[in-house]
């Protein structure tokens, strides 16, 4: 294995509003939209305000991507129209292909605190080949989601490989890793993955270092590719923790390298593809298939 990689970029989470008036922070999205290929967009959502959150994301479509949704408090209630119903809570997480078209709607709730709601919702590109696939709804419970404990640290294995040990979700269109890692203060942690793909750490409570980068809660740090043919050569990051601890997202994946499209809630290829996909929705043709899965 190689010099563990060097954070490229670091940039700032910045506050936006989406949905019916949910608060929120955008860690990366529209304007980075080949930075982080495979994946288009990652938001942090989370406050103590209700009023900041409970307009939710009321009834919507998506096509040609996934999304992942990964709470720390709270609750979201997810329904579609593919009858699929289910409530996510603390630990939880769900992973919703959208492929040819979905219209759901996500609500946020507080915790039992009647107050606290906290999590990330990360979009995965779905290439040329997989836009149109059937539409798939897949809740994962936090017990099913494999945790590694130890040297003052501890990774929860949402996608991909690690120390052995295969995600939660481990039929995946789109090759990729996504770890929830929480460090204790002074704890050091490396995490291996393939030297192909693109990655980054977004940082969401304390303060850590990688490869002698600092960053602090609210910051990503971009780690690009070193190579597109690498084979089965493995890369690392090497992460310390502050004196007040760490916690933060690790994502990683092969990139696609694909023209985007881009409008909204839909991605597609072309241009000419996005205005279809508009078009039959507001035709009430946009669903095309049944869905999977739970």
């Amino acid at each position: 294995m190689r010099d563990p990689r060097t954070i490229e970029r670091v940039s700032e989470s910045v506050p936006t509003v989406d949905g019916a008036g949910v608060k929120l922070r955008r860690v990366f999205g529209f304007n980075e939209r080949h930075s982080y290929d495979p994946f288009l967009l990652l938001d942090h959502f989370g406050s103590d305000n209700p009023q900041d959150y409970l307009a939710g994301f009321p009834w919507h479509p998506h096509r040609g991507i996934e999304t992942v949704t990964y709470l720390i408090a709270g609750k979201v209630e997810h329904s579609d129209s593919m009858q699929h119903r289910g409530i996510i809570g603390p630990g939880d997480a769900q992973w919703m292909t959208a492929g040819s078209g979905i219209i759901h709607q996500e609500m946020p709730e507080p915790g039992a605190d009647g107050k606290w709601m906290e999590g990330f919702q990360l979009w995965v590109n779905l290439p040329a080949t997989l836009k149109m696939t059937d539409p798939r709804y897949r809740p994962v419970d936090g017990s099913e989601i494999p945790r590694i404990r130890g040297d003052g640290s501890e990774i929860a294995i949402l996608a991909g490989d690690f120390a052995g040990k295969k995600g939660a979700t481990p039929d995946l269109f789109v090759s990729v890793i996504y770890l929830i890692v929480a460090m204790d203060a002074g704890a050091r942690l490396k995490i291996p993955f393939p030297a192909s793909y693109n990655a980054a750490a977004y940082l969401y409570r304390g303060e850590a270092s990688f490869a002698g980068t600092a960053l602090h809660a609210g910051q990503i740090g971009h780690f690009p590719p070193r190579g597109a043919d690498q084979g089965n050569t493995l890369d690392s990051i090497e992460a310390s923790a502050g004196a007040g601890g760490a916690s933060f997202l690790f994502i990683a994946g092969l990139p696609l390298k694909e023209p985007i499209a881009w409008g909204g809630p839909i991605v597609m290829n072309t241009r000419e593809e996005l205005r279809n996909a508009f078009a039959e929705y507001e035709a009430g043709t946009f669903i095309k298939r049944g869905a999977s899965g739970a």
